[in-house]
């Protein structure tokens, strides 16, 4: 059994996490990332079974791409809400890439930090920097935001 003053100074030791957001659209996925050993879930499910199938390798995309050593020594949880699949996918592959980014940047050092983040960036922009497009709104006269009804002369 360990001592209490043990006990007490590894409850007193702050973990080592970063929360980081990825957006898309309407959705937005929120990761909390800390040391651990490389479990990646997303809502409380794995990174493996996510939905739908042919955008899972959209979800790993920042894995694939960096390597799993990488992402060996953190652990993360991911919340995401709002939007539809395809944004929950690329909010969620935005937040991971912001997320192993920061926590180089806080924890590890600035020179591995940099190197992750050239190769997020020479891959796709996307991966670290939000899309600022949105859906433009609808306005009177027609049936959408640019298209007018058709006028009559007659």
């Amino acid at each position: 059994m360990a001592s209490p003053a043990a006990a007490a100074a590894v409850a007193a030791a702050p973990t080592q996490s970063v929360q980081c957001f990825g957006r898309k659209k309407t959705a937005v996925a929120v990761t909390y990332c800390k040391r651990g050993i490389g479990l990646i879930k997303i809502n409380g499910c794995p990174i493996e079974l996510i939905e739908p199938e042919i955008l899972r390798h959209k979800a790993y995309e920042p894995i694939l791409l960096l390597g799993r050593h990488r992402f060996a020594g953190v652990d993360m949880r991911i919340r995401v809400k709002g939007g539809g699949h395809t944004s929950q996918i690329y909010a969620i592959r935005q937040s991971i890439a912001k997320a192993l980014v920061a926590y180089y940047q806080k924890y590890v050092d600035e020179q591995s930090k940099r190197e992750i983040k050239d190769i997020l960036v020479r891959y796709d922009r996307t991966l670290l920097v939000a899309d600022p497009r949105r859906c433009e709104p609808k306005k009177f006269g027609g049936r959408g935001a640019r298209a007018r009804f058709q006028k009559s002369y007659r």
